[in-house]
């Protein structure tokens, strides 16, 4: 079946189907074809997050040297920024704490492989639209958002990526055509069900529908009812066609992705939120940097907002650079002072997660940076210091969906803007604020009054009893068989 020439029983016009053709031809020019070559896997400890999270890494081998059990699950995703190694993470977490066995298998690692030359392409390419997007308005009016919100929406775009896909199957072969594959990007999906799997989920990610993230022959998981009738619909798809629309059962909202030891813990995370905020306790605030660092004028804005406060013992902030030291250089660069009131957590993951469990219960003061060159570290430290965070600074991507109260800064894509929007309707964060006079306005009325955080967290106590953030586990449960 050319999945490239119908999509859903919506035929691809003649046009677009040749472009697809002649975009798989570039790529193999360009990176060559593993269809001939032996390349096999094996399992390699994860030093960081392996424990924690239960899990193992599947690298590239020269032979076979890994053996799958009936609780093995495949954890598929690539390194695109930090969010979709943060949404495997949490897959990672529900699966062991169910009782499975989580194996990472990220095709931008396999950097030997087509898969990963392709991929680590597209990485550069999208980062470096990120970072021109904040810096040049034009360009993000004309070209970032357009293609962010419209552009991936096509189904001539999916057309596009599952030509591509049919490249980077040959690391698939060590896996058994029935083990459940957990993808939390489209293109492990689709290069998934291109090598023959039967039982791949696709975890969609975001809140907006785009063609770009559907992996026909998988199962299609999202977290929200909105996008789950979007897909199911194929809305907008193909400009103003009506198209044929996905099956029954093709597409199933789970709700959020959140991993075990932040979901579980919800209740108790936000009494003491809600205790800090009413009792006048110090804010703390975490900033997570994206890997990009296309907001760099904004971070710098809120932090020389922040600073007084933290001075006078008021705030405090956690600063997570995730592994790139250069954004940390420049923050401190821009604000001189930063450096000497900060305490700098750096590449001792085990000492960061201390840190993060010990403020948790206990009292904390000043500016804490973080930065880990292991990129498991750098993502999941977000995780470990959340549950001692009373807000989040983020832009609305995969952090948008997180149990924890969130200001919610100015979008990188349209594509973004809907996962802020889902945040404040469920009350657990604030609107896009989409310029800095309208971010510090927010930054001063949460820091300055109480109510706005502990409402926040009442919100995510009642949403999390309806199972709002129970969407890692149903996700699992699906890949598994189970309904």
């Amino acid at each position: 079946m050319d999945r490239s020439k119908f999509i859903f029983g919506n035929e691809i016009s003649r046009t677009a189907y040749r472009r697809a053709i002649r975009t798989k031809a570039k790529y193999y020019r360009r990176y060559g074809d593993d269809s001939d070559r032996e390349l096999h896997l094996s399992a390699a400890e994860i030093p960081s997050v392996g424990e924690a999270l239960g899990i193992k890494q599947l690298v590239l081998s020269g032979e076979s040297g890994v053996s799958f059990g009936e609780k093995s699950v495949i954890i598929g995703n690539i390194r695109m920024g930090f969010g979709h190694y943060r949404i495997s993470m949490a897959l990672a977490s529900a699966a062991r704490s169910l009782g499975y066995e989580p194996y990472w298998f990220d095709l931008h690692s396999f950097s030997d492989a087509a898969c990963g030359k392709i991929i680590a392409g597209q990485n550069s390419m999208y980062s470096l639209g990120s970072r021109l997007s904040q810096s040049i308005p034009l360009f993000n009016k004309l070209v970032w958002e357009p293609l962010n919100s419209e552009g991936f929406r096509r189904l001539s775009y999916n057309s596009s990526d599952q030509k591509t896909a049919e490249l980077m199957t040959s690391v698939y072969r060590d896996l058994p055509k029935d083990i459940p594959f957990i993808a939390a990007h489209v293109w492990p999906a689709q290069a998934a069900v291109h090598a023959g799997l039967t039982n791949v989920v696709n975890a969609i990610p975001d809140n907006w529908p785009m063609a770009l993230h559907l992996a026909e022959g998988a199962l299609h998981t999202v977290q929200t009812p909105s996008a789950a009738l979007g897909y199911r619909a194929l809305r907008g798809m193909d400009g103003k066609h009506i198209l044929k629309p996905m099956p029954a059962g093709s597409v199933v909202c789970t709700g959020h992705y959140i991993d075990h030891e932040l979901a579980a813990n919800i209740g108790e995370d936000c009494t003491r939120r809600i205790e800090r905020a009413e009792n006048g306790g110090t804010k703390r605030w975490l900033m997570s940097v994206g890997g990009a660092g296309a907001q760099r004028d904004i971070f710098i804005s809120i932090v020389r907002r922040l600073l007084p406060s933290v001075k006078s013992g008021r705030a405090a902030l956690f600063i997570n650079v995730g592994d790139h030291m250069g954004v940390w250089r420049e923050l401190t660069a821009a604000i001189p002072e930063l450096k000497a009131l900060s305490t700098e957590h750096f590449d001792d993951f085990a000492e960061t997660a201390g840190f993060a469990e010990n403020v948790r219960t206990g009292d904390v003061s000043g500016v804490h940076a973080f930065c880990h060159s292991d990129i498991f570290a750098a993502v999941y430290s977000t995780n470990l210091l959340m549950r001692a965070a009373d807000v989040l600074i983020t832009k609305p991507s995969e952090l948008a969906f997180y149990p924890v109260p969130k200001l919610m800064i100015k979008r990188v894509g349209g594509h973004e803007a809907w996962g802020a929007i889902r945040a404040a309707e469920v009350g657990d964060g604030t609107y896009e604020c989409t310029t800095a006079a309208e971010t510090g306005a927010m930054l001063e009325l949460m820091q300055n009054s109480g109510d706005v955080i502990a409402d926040m967290c009442r919100n995510i106590m009642t949403a999390n009893r309806a199972g709002l953030y129970n969407g890692a586990y149903r996700v699992v449960e699906l890949a598994a068989g189970k309904k």
